[in-house]
């Protein structure tokens, strides 16, 4: 007897529905084809426990197990269920008349247990689209999938209740999320807010610029100084994320299995500080079978680098081109995918290899020349991406000890909103720009203007502070920035002063 039931197979953030024939016919061995990796030849022997837990048989039979499309490879043990629930249909021993209208998901254990799943948003998204009634697949991961509406989600916790649904013997309770509720209940719950930070005024300063532009940062200064505490902060201050955002921020997600099973929507930005061990794969994705790298987990939210010289100089030039394209394409022999990796670079660094120089009371034990190899492992074309270069000096003591508490992320946030709407208005009619940090040179020379005065103190700026011509456009877009944040539709003089004061590392004598 032949019996078709329903899986899916995940590449990228994309499903591609996979259907599982079951064959069984007179002999005794047991065939799975249509390009199945390691994990699903191991099937076998989960499936036939798991029959034998819930009080079944596995068929001494012929059976053929065919995973179509046959010409794409599957990976990972996701398709448990669906070949054994395909082996009960196609022996007689259970009902096949309703497996046709869901997928069927979940790794079995050895008890019949149902384990945890990857890509069940993206895997429910795509059953919607195919027009499947629903989807049945571990309770651990049932929330996430039942984001998507209109599709029946069934998260159940065994092959027996899997056994029971499809012979209508027992009635479960479908999954029900209210997105929209969800959603705004926590969007914004962050555990950290700048009201915890004492003074650094100016560096939170250089963050809301960066957060209302969309910039990219890089803190110097000395161990101690505040640099990581300021950095965990800076997605408290930016805008709370769209509907589409949290549902293309959870996808990611979702593939890499990082959803918690109380959760089924990504509400806040994500924050991800790979170490500085970090492997080129796993920082821009990769492997046999791609994942999304620490650049797309960060998609829609901010990648911190900390310690940026020690990270391998390899591993730092595979961020140009994300930095510029905005995602990530991992090629393979037989297929591409495609990761989303719109996120904002904020770095952080050392100005010299024992930490102190420029420091106003520790002396700096380091020669000009080990301080400039110390800042060359940043290459130009790296630094040429980042628009803000902010100085941080060690918090005094009076500063440390104030009792004037210091302004919220929320009031910080609110400003930030009102600049990024003056953008999103500018930017109606482009596709791929959405804040001035998008900007490309045509639209630089277009919607930052200066005055005379202004090209003045360019001139003076470039040839007095010996700043490099690689600092002309981002000092404009960072201008910009200031100017919106002021709610001014003219780039003015001191919007271009404060933008150039936040180009530290392009002036040459910098190092001595």
């Amino acid at each position: 007897m032949l019996v078709k039931t329903f899986s899916s197979a995940v590449y990228g953030i994309k499903a591609t529905t996979i259907t599982i024939e079951v064959n069984i016919s007179s002999g005794t061995q047991y065939f799975i084809v249509g390009l199945p990796d390691s994990a699903i030849k191991e099937s076998t022997f989960r499936v036939e426990s798991a029959l034998h837990s819930a009080g079944l048989r596995m068929p001494r039979q012929k059976i053929v197990i065919n995973m179509a499309p046959a010409d794409i490879k599957k990976e990972g043990s996701a398709y448990d269920l669906a070949m054994a629930i395909g082996i009960l249909a196609a022996s007689g021993q259970i009902n096949a008349h309703k497996l046709d209208k869901y997928l069927l998901l979940g790794e079995l254990s050895l008890d019949g247990s149902l384990q945890a799943i990857k890509g069940a948003l993206s895997i429910a998204i795509q059953a919607q689209k195919e027009g499947f009634k629903g989807i049945v697949l571990p309770a651990i991961n049932a929330r996430e999938a039942a984001v998507v509406g209109d599709l029946e989600v069934y998260g159940l916790e065994n092959i027996s209740e899997v056994i029971a649904f499809a012979n209508e013997e027992k009635t479960f309770e479908r999954i029900f999320v209210d997105t929209k509720a969800e959603f705004l209940n926590n969007a914004n719950n962050y555990d950290t807010d700048f009201a915890d930070v004492q003074g650094q005024e100016n560096i939170k300063r250089a963050l809301e610029i960066a957060a209302a532009g969309g910039h990219n940062v890089i803190l110097i200064g000395p161990p101690g100084a505040g640099k990581t505490m300021l950095a965990k902060r800076l997605p408290s201050i930016l805008p709370p994320l769209s509907l589409s955002e949290s549902l293309e921020t959870t996808k990611i997600h979702s593939v890499a299995g990082k959803i918690a099973a109380s959760s089924s929507l990504m509400t806040i930005r994500p924050f991800r500080a790979p170490h500085h061990t970090v492997s080129d794969v796993a920082l821009v994705g990769g492997g046999g079978n791609p994942q999304p790298g620490e650049i797309s987990l960060a998609h829609n939210g901010v990648l911190f680098l900390d310690e940026l010289p020690e990270f391998k100089r390899s591993v730092l030039e595979v961020l140009r081109q994300p930095l510029e394209e905005r995602q990530i394409t991992i090629s393979r022999a037989k297929f591409t995918v495609d990761y989303p990796a719109s996120f904002m670079l904020i770095a952080s660094m050392n100005p010299c290899p024992c930490g102190y120089y420029n420091h106003p009371d520790k002396d700096c034990v380091c020669s000009p020349m080990h301080v400039q190899r110390y800042l060359s492992k940043v290459s130009g074309p790296l630094l040429d991406r980042i628009d803000l270069h902010v100085e941080v000096t060690p918090v005094n003591f009076q500063e440390l000890t104030a009792k004037q508490r210091a302004e919220s992320s929320k009031t910080i946030r609110s400003r930030v909103i009102r600049a990024r709407e003056m953008q999103e208005q500018r930017f109606k009619r482009e596709d791929k720009m959405h804040n001035n940090a998008q900007m490309n040179t045509k639209k630089v020379r277009e919607l930052c203007k200066v005055n005379a005065a202004g090209q003045t103190l360019l001139k003076n700026a470039m040839e007095k502070l010996g700043l490099s011509a690689r600092a002309y456009d981002r000092i404009l877009k960072v201008a910009r920035t200031i100017a919106d944040l002021d709610g001014n539709p003219e780039i003015e003089v001191h919007h271009l002063a404060e933008a150039i004061h936040y180009r530290s590392l392009d002036r040459e004598a910098w190092a001595g």
